[in-house]
């Protein structure tokens, strides 16, 4: 009796343990208004908002209460935050806001138009430009689970907010990402100086002497061409700077190219430093 009894009491934890471990691993799931459903664990609740971390990372998110429809939490409890949406005659009168939420920039990136010096001193716009369309060619593809903003909107969105390359040091980090609604922005440097100038030169000449017999010279004919190349070559470095949302920087590192060339060509360090950085995937 006494060991059926043990027996029972052992089965009743065990099932209790299995349904509390079950319980445990089940995640939050928060729905939005707009229907983008987030899972992962509800940390904290206040008047205005929440605070939320994603499944399998650390990283702490703030939600808008007025922007979440329901909270299903891991015990099976729903939490109802807001009201359904109004018909779209009335949102269209809503105020369009410029700034994302945090939880939007979740997994977004965008790249800055590079800065450009050659020989120290600010060079044309252009190849920061072109910089920042090759950073965007060779990072698109490497890129999985994230998502990247194309060159041109980025562009476009930081003109519109005044957020222009002679301006962009009175903006911070966290605010580029909240005009970009991203939550990590690439800046970087191209840096070409001039080196060693290269030159060869090739020539060639032929003289003629027409003689009768071992009389005087009768007539003398020269003819020849001459040809010279001047090439400069360039030293070439890249530096990257990748930021969050938060304003804090989690990759600045610079790379300068093996060998001088003639063109300028910036691709070797630039992909040297992409391989290396934290958004970059095999």
């Amino acid at each position: 009796m006494k060991k059926a009894f043990l027996l029972i009491i052992t089965c009743l934890v065990s099932i209790c343990s299995f349904a509390q471990t079950k319980t445990a691993a089940r995640p939050d799931v928060v729905l939005k208004t707009n229907g983008d459903e987030m899972k992962g664990k509800v940390t904290r609740i206040n008047d205005t908002d929440i605070t939320f971390i994603y499944t399998g990372e650390t990283l702490e998110y703030t939600i808008k209460k007025s922007d979440i429809l329901k909270i299903t939490y891991s015990s099976g409890r729903v939490e109802m935050m807001s009201q359904p949406s109004m018909p779209s005659q009335d949102r269209q009168k809503d105020a369009v806001s410029m700034t994302a939420s945090p939880v939007d920039h979740h997994n977004k990136i965008a790249i800055l138009p590079f800065t450009y010096l050659l020989d120290n001193q600010p060079g044309a716009e252009q190849i920061g430009y072109k910089a920042q369309e090759d950073t965007y060619t060779m990072l698109s593809q490497h890129s999985a689970g994230y998502t990247i903003l194309d060159p041109r909107t980025t562009n476009a969105l930081l003109v519109k907010a005044g957020a222009t390359r002679d301006k962009m040091m009175g903006f911070t980090m966290k605010e580029i990402c909240d005009i970009l609604g991203v939550e990590y922005v690439i800046d970087g440097t191209v840096m070409q100086t001039k080196g060693m100038q290269t030159s060869t030169t090739s020539g060639s000449s032929n003289t003629t002497v027409k003689r009768d017999g071992d009389k005087d010279v009768k007539g003398v004919s020269t003819y020849g061409s001459n040809y010279s190349n001047a090439a400069q070559r360039y030293e070439v470095a890249v530096s990257l700077h990748i930021y969050m949302d938060t304003n804090a920087s989690i990759y600045n590192q610079s790379h300068k190219a093996f060998w001088t060339n003639t063109d300028g060509s910036y691709s070797s360090p630039l992909e040297y430093l992409l391989k290396r950085c934290p958004l970059y995937k095999k």
